[in-house]
């Protein structure tokens, strides 16, 4: 405009303001279907299925959102993530995943053994990345990790070995320890092999196991008197189904009672249990944003393999 300006300023005034104010107008007329030209932007929408609770969820909050963030994906920009949780009530998973299946999302990502069963039985057509699964094949969720068909791929982890050397380094721990009670979720196929596994080692190490079932928020206080009535040395803590608030009580149950704990779930380290040996999990969640974007970018996931990731203490 500034040149503009200099190049009219030889014409009398009354001339000038009418060809200033025909550009003006001729300016307004082509900036709209000059913005209109511009490509629409593509939100991808991601479906986020935890059992930890939305708010609570530190991998959703942090590796998952950086993940996606190197890939050049941001939230209100060119994606949204619709998160569902149902903290201490695996019962109503099938139903976040049908809400989510309704809002028309692009992909889903399942963490946890339930949720991803959840999610494979209530859709065949939203491809799904699991996080956090123990063994997908023997779950049912996949065919194989080199070919895993139908619409779920993504990550697991070797569970069973993970199990068995936090044993070990519990017993360097507390030499002492000779009686271990396992609190796990026995519906959950992704506990279930690797607490058998558990069980074996544990007699080598000459520590004998019993094991206290927890589905649900519900079942927790029950499940700490029966530890009591167990007499148990020290706890090993599978992954459960319970609330961020249940995870705090469990920790301060173990303090109380001095009984060292191990779990290969690091949130509930964090919550106050003794220590935890397991995959990086902020790694994984990194990873499973690449998976979402390979995805989106039209590979299906049944060609993609699954990623099996080692552990950290």
């Amino acid at each position: 405009m500034k040149a503009l300006l200099v190049k009219l300023s030889w014409i009398d005034r009354p001339l000038r303001r009418a060809i200033l104010a025909t550009g003006l107008t001729l300016a307004l007329f082509t900036e709209p279907f000059a913005a209109a030209a511009q490509p629409a932007v593509k939100v991808a929408r991601i479906g986020f299925l935890s059992w930890l609770g939305c708010s609570d969820d530190p991998y959703l909050r942090g590796s998952f959102r950086e993940g996606l963030r190197e890939l050049g994906y941001v939230e209100g920009h060119n994606t949204v993530i619709e998160c569902r949780s149902a903290p201490g009530r695996p019962e109503r998973y099938s139903d976040l995943v049908a809400e989510l299946v309704r809002l028309n999302v692009d992909v889903l990502v399942a963490v946890g053994t339930d949720l991803a069963l959840a999610a494979k039985q209530t859709t065949t057509r939203v491809p799904i990345v699991i996080v956090y699964i123990t063994d997908p094949v023997a779950s049912g969720l996949v065919s194989s990790l080199a070919r895993p068909g139908a619409n779920v791929t993504g990550l697991s982890m070797l569970a069973s070995e993970m199990s068995q050397k936090g044993l070990e380094i519990l017993k360097e721990v507390a030499p002492s320890v000779s009686r271990v009670t396992v609190l796990l979720d026995s519906r959950n196929p992704g506990q279930v092999v690797p607490y058998t596994q558990l069980v074996a080692a544990a007699k080598i190490l000459g520590v004998s196991t019993q094991h206290v079932d927890v589905r649900g928020s519900a079942d927790l206080e029950t499940a700490l008197a029966a530890v009591l009535k167990q007499r148990a040395h020290a706890l090993f803590v599978y992954p459960l189904p319970i609330t961020p608030r249940d995870s705090q009580r469990l920790a301060e149950f173990a303090v109380k009672n001095r009984l060292p704990a191990t779990t290969p779930h690091q949130p509930y380290v964090r919550a106050g249990l003794l220590f935890s040996y397991v995959t990086d999990m902020a790694k994984q969640f990194r990873r499973a944003g690449t998976y979402v974007d390979r995805i989106l970018k039209g590979i299906k996931p049944g060609d993609l393999p699954v990623e099996r990731t080692s552990s950290s203490c």
